[in-house]
This record gives structure tokens, sequence and C-alpha cells, in this order.
């Protein structure tokens, strides 16, 4: 699992800077899976967030269907997803878990995210949501369906 050093997420530039895979994997999940849903590649997607328990780290939204999933990584089954992200946040915080919940908030709205503590589009150094798209659009939705079905 990636760490971030200290002080990057409070950093626009040095944030906006961050690869795309860990741009969107820490602090930016929401614009992703935002954009994601605006325009799906695939019927019957639906936002999900990871929850931790309380006074832990790793807050985290993705796209599914409820088999397969979308995230900073790609196209992969939920279930591998899920189990990832509980392996990598366990391994820094012993007794880590978390619940899941469907999102009912929209992900691309400044207001609605700020109340749940997390920036709005037009609160990074640039706009997020074009990168988004091109991240998006990097991954072949046929394809990548294809080889996450394999495994489900």
């Amino acid at each position: 699992m990636y760490v971030l050093k200290p002080g990057i997420k409070k950093d626009p530039a040095r944030r906006w800077a961050l690869p795309d895979r860990i741009f969107f994997g820490f602090g930016a999940c929401h614009i992703l899976a935002g954009t994601f849903l605006r325009n799906p590649p695939l019927e019957g997607v639906f936002a999900e967030r990871i929850l931790p328990a309380d006074g832990y780290s790793g807050n985290h939204i993705y796209v599914t269907n409820g088999t397969i999933a979308f995230d900073c990584h790609g196209f992969c089954c939920r279930d591998k997803l899920l189990a990832h992200h509980k392996k990598g946040w366990s391994s820094r915080q012993p007794g880590w878990n978390a619940t899941i919940e469907s999102v009912d908030f929209d992900l691309l709205d400044t207001s609605a995210l700020n109340h749940r503590k997390m920036l709005g589009p037009d609160q990074y150094l640039h706009d997020p949501v074009p990168r988004a798209s091109r991240f998006i659009a990097r991954h072949d939705v046929d394809r990548a369906m294809a080889m996450a079905l394999t495994h489900v």
C-alpha cells in the first residue's frame, strides 16, 4: 500500500503533481467515482463508500454494479477491491474495520462533499473532472470487464 509523505494532501501543488492513480486513490476517489457516474460506460453502476470505524482512517469511494468495481486501480471484482483495501489498512492500523454504504449524495457537489469532509471539484488546484475523464478513458471497459469477470 502506498503511503503519502506528510503534508502532501494539504499542499495543492504537491497534491496535484501526484500520479493519477495516487491522486485518485488518496483523497480524490470521490471525484473519480462522480465523474464515472456522469456518463457511465456500464449500466447499473452506483457508488459505494467504505467508512472506517471511529478513530480509523481509510475512507474510500468506488463505483460498482455489485460484482465488478472501478476505482484508482481500474476494474476488478468488488470483493477483491474490498479485501485489498481491508488488508492494506489493517496492516497499518491493527483492529481496522469498516462498513460499506451506498452513496446517496452528489459526488461532484462541493457543498455535499464538504459536509462529509471531502473537497469539491472547485477546491483543487485545477479542475479534477477532466483529469478523471482522461483516467477513465484510458481503461478499455470491455477488456477490463472480461478480465474481472474471470475472477468472480
